[in-house]
């Protein structure tokens, strides 16, 4: 039977669905996932995407684009893995080159504990692997940033391991398929039992890719190209007429929302003052210019004007506006207020300083043209080239 709960029977999209692979015997069962198996297997023979890491079986290009594609679209992507390659060809170049150089090209990708996660990684593989991808499922397990989804797709890719994954697409894809009456989130015990029953003995490279294709051409959130589906005469959802519906989402908390005071200071050398935030935490150890969280019914400009010489030790001429920056992280929403802003006087000359949690952070004045070569957020790559603009001349 589909899976159902008694709480969420009033949002349940049809009670006729049946879990065909719940409901058959062990034998009929087990003929069903094979025949279920090849039919994708042949779809993505035809059907699949070409994309670079499915040209190779090398573990650490595999890796990459592992790490890169989780929360991250394809076509987002995809230049940065080709950088990557050529700015870090092998573990070992990796795991040899400074942290900030690694944030500096993973810029603009996003969720940064990924590339840090990446960087101690590679220093694992060198010392405890002898610079070779584990080709194991625990030894994968215990890298940073890999978690069973991750590791089963490294090794089916890399290794040919019949290993099953669960990432948003095959959620999806099998929620459908089952008639899933209930978010995936409260099934994902026998999600990942039919994944891994799915899974060949023999092709767990081209299964698991062919899985996360079907869910990303073929089984979208919207619109599913239901007559294309190589699984169609199977899937509850379509037989219902029920893909629209399902899977049943989660109901979402809205989130919080913060406003951020930013100011960029500049001194008569042309010079900007950034300051690097600390490793632990949201964006660890990339660079921002000097900022603050400013309380509900609190003017920014005030509580720029004298919070941020009482944090970082300087004082400034009257900021002026340059722009707005909307936001959105994980957890929380953020509205960026950003002014630029005269030095006055320098009040304190140490290279240290404490941002308003009271962790140490380090200060930098350094040229305008310098500011390429420090990793920043995205939101603050966007005050960049606001501030630039600002600086070009006027008819």
């Amino acid at each position: 039977m589909s899976v159902r709960t008694p709480a969420d029977a009033g949002h349940a999209p049809n009670a006729n669905l049946v879990n065909p692979l719940a409901s058959a015997n062990l034998a009929s069962s087990s003929f069903l996932y094979a025949e279920l198996s090849q039919a994708l297997l042949n779809w993505y023979d035809a059907s699949g995407r070409d994309l670079p890491w499915r040209r190779t079986q090398d573990a650490y290009a595999i890796w990459i684009s592992e790490i890169m594609l989780q929360q991250t679209q394809v076509k987002t992507v995809l230049p940065y893995y080709d950088r990557w390659l050529q700015q870090f060809p092998d573990v070992q170049t990796l795991a040899a080159t400074a942290q900030q150089t690694v944030l500096k090209a993973w810029e603009g990708l996003g969720y940064y504990a990924r590339a840090r996660n990446l960087h101690r990684a590679s220093q694992m593989i060198v010392e405890r692997f002898n610079g070779e991808f584990p080709n194991n499922f625990d030894d994968a397990m215990s890298l940073p940033g890999i978690g069973r989804t991750t590791a089963g797709g490294i090794l089916s890719s890399a290794f040919n391991l019949p290993l099953p994954i669960m990432d948003g697409n095959v959620k999806r894809v099998l929620a459908r398929l089952i008639g899933l009456t209930v978010p995936p989130a409260k099934a994902l015990d026998q999600l990942w039992e039919i994944s891994a029953q799915l899974v060949p003995t023999d092709n767990g490279r081209d299964f698991n890719q062919a899985f996360m294709d079907l869910g990303a051409t073929i089984c979208t959130p919207k619109n599913p190209a239901c007559l294309l589906c190589p699984w169609r005469t199977s899937c509850q959802a379509y037989q219902h007429n029920q893909q629209t519906q399902l899977p049943i989402s989660e109901r979402k908390k809205s989130l919080p929302h913060k406003t951020i005071g930013v100011v960029m200071i500049t001194n008569n050398q042309g010079e900007i003052l950034i300051n690097q935030r600390p490793e632990q935490g949201l964006l660890g150890g990339l660079w921002e210019f000097p900022s603050l969280e400013v309380p509900s019914g609190r003017s920014t400009l005030n509580a720029i004007k004298k919070t941020i010489p009482q944090n970082f030790g300087i004082r400034f001429k009257l900021p002026t506006a340059i722009i707005q920056i909307e936001h959105t992280y994980t957890h929380f929403k953020a509205t960026f207020h950003v002014y630029q802003a005269d030095l006055d006087i320098e009040t304190e000359t140490h290279r240290q300083t404490a941002n308003s949690n009271g962790a140490a952070i380090e200060q930098r004045w350094i040229k305008l043209n310098q500011l390429d070569q420090f990793p920043f957020p995205k939101s603050h790559l966007k005050m960049i080239q606001a501030f630039r603009a600002t600086m070009l001349p006027r008819d």
